[in-house]
C-alpha cells in the first residue's frame, strides 16, 4: 500500500515540477501555438 500512494505521490510532484519548468523555459502551450501568423477573425 505504501508503494501505490509513494508513487501516486510522485507522479503528482512530476506533474507539477514539470510544468512550472517547462512553462519557466518557454514550452508553454501558448508560447509554442502562438504567433505572427495566427489569424483571429
Amino acid at each position: 500500500m505504501k508503494a501505490i500512494i509513494a508513487g501516486a505521490v510522485a507522479i503528482v510532484v512530476i506533474a507539477i515540477g514539470s510544468n512550472f519548468i517547462l512553462g519557466g523555459m518557454g514550452f508553454s502551450s501558448k508560447e509554442v501555438y502562438a504567433g505572427d501568423n495566427v489569424r483571429l477573425d
